[in-house]
């Protein structure tokens, strides 16, 4: 029963924490991580940690939902246009944050190579939930707001790639790594192979599924069972949650005769969920962690920031991306959570000399992000003229054209 109050009290404080930030103009995502903040160990105690680990299943659904939402953007028609160049602005700005995170670390803090590369490689992935909110709350239309979830999903691929060959380096370096080369750098392409072929399998079963329900209610249930199912089958099988998702959705949006049926049916049930998800990462939170995090974790939070910055920039101009999501991108991938958590726990798993300090360092990074990155995102849309479904841009643009000049 006192799991129950608790779940109702996270869940009424949450939006009211989110009507409040709207009410300032900000995103209701600030306002549900700040609430559940206040409700958990930091300062209120109302949740402690038991409460949150016992919340867990809550967010790994709410995540799941999440991803699988992400998926209905990588239609073949709109990912034949931009494929290509969705591909190459992703590698630059995960190459961007990699690189520039490592030099800091290994040349600026003279630390061991095997935390340089370690480290350097979790500030690649960036946490989708809060950005797939911030465009739904605002209504964002334009090329930045296409560009933006697409590559979200995609620089958690190239990651998880780039964790898996870091952690093997790092092992290498240390002298701890016992297998064999190929099982050195095997390990993060079976993951993602594994995880998109099960949710390839899964999307291909909810298609034919989803397209003999007869009401909407019969095909939200179906749906969100399947992603329940496609969650729990990649934990057990040692897949990502987040990418079985995503290729589920993305295989329903290409393969379902009407798939935004499907897509709207879950978006009318996870505002709860969302609200739950949020509230309770704020929770997470742990304000104690800034008195030992240092300059080292401060000199993290701005190599990241500025890796993604830099190298968006260039992936964009290189491939001659419209001039908004040259200057706003790299604003706009600032957040981080739950991959990141998930990678910390594997460094205690294979790297425990160098966890405890990794660890801090992202839960400090996941504090600042998390907070600050959804505002960071709405600045980037609201620069970029997507508020709204681009309402700013449109009438910029209607101011900037001339009338014809009648010759006398």
């Amino acid at each position: 029963m006192e799991l129950i109050l608790k779940v109702c009290v996270v869940l009424l404080v949450g939006a009211i924490g989110g009507k409040i930030t709207s009410h300032f103009k900000l995103p209701n995502v600030s306002g549900y991580l700040v609430a559940g903040l206040l409700l958990g160990p930091s300062f209120l105690h109302y949740l402690n940690s038991g409460d949150i680990d016992s919340f867990t299943i809550i967010s790994e659904f709410a995540l799941g939902i999440i991803a699988f939402s992400i998926g209905n953007e990588f239609t073949i028609k709109e990912m034949s246009k931009l494929g290509k160049s969705i591909t190459i602005i992703t590698l630059a700005e995960v190459v961007g944050a990699v690189t520039i995170v490592f030099c800091v670390m290994y040349f600026l803090f003279n630390q061991s190579f095997a935390f340089s590369t370690v480290i350097a490689a979790m500030s690649a992935s960036t946490a989708p939930a809060a950005t797939l909110l911030i465009i739904r709350q605002f209504n964002a239309k334009g090329p930045l707001t296409k560009t933006i979830l697409p590559v979200v999903a995609l620089d958690d691929v190239f990651g998880i790639i780039s964790f898996g060959i870091a952690i093997s380096l790092a092992k290498l370096s240390v002298g701890s790594q016992q297998s064999s080369f190929f099982k050195m750098f095997s390990g993060p392409f079976i993951e993602i192979g594994g995880s998109l072929l099960l949710g390839l399998v899964l999307g291909i079963l909810l298609s034919l599924i989803t397209k003999k329900a007869k009401g909407r209610d019969e095909m939200q249930v179906t749906t969100l069972a399947a992603i329940g199912i496609a969650s729990g089958l990649a934990h057990h099988l040692n897949l990502s949650p987040l990418l079985t998702c995503i290729m589920m959705g993305t295989t329903l949006v290409n393969l379902a005769h009407k798939p935004q049926r499907v897509f709207d049916s879950i978006n009318d049930f996870a505002s709860p969920i969302y609200v739950l998800f949020f509230t309770l990462a704020g929770a997470s939170l742990d304000i104690s962690i800034l008195t030992k995090v240092g300059l080292m974790g401060v000199a993290y939070i701005f190599a990241r920031a500025a890796g993604k910055m830099l190298g968006s920039w260039v992936g964009a101009k290189s491939v001659k991306a419209e001039p908004a999501v040259r200057k706003y991108l790299g604003l706009s991938l600032l957040p981080q959570g739950g991959v990141a958590i998930g990678l910390a726990v594997l460094v205690r798993q294979q790297l425990p000399e160098y966890a405890t300090d990794i660890s801090t360092i992202i839960m400090f990074s996941i504090l600042v992000y998390e907070l600050l990155g959804p505002i960071f995102a709405k600045i980037a849309l609201q620069k970029a003229g997507e508020i709204d479904g681009g309402k700013e841009r449109k009438e910029l643009t209607g101011k900037n054209k001339k009338k014809p000049e009648i010759a006398c």
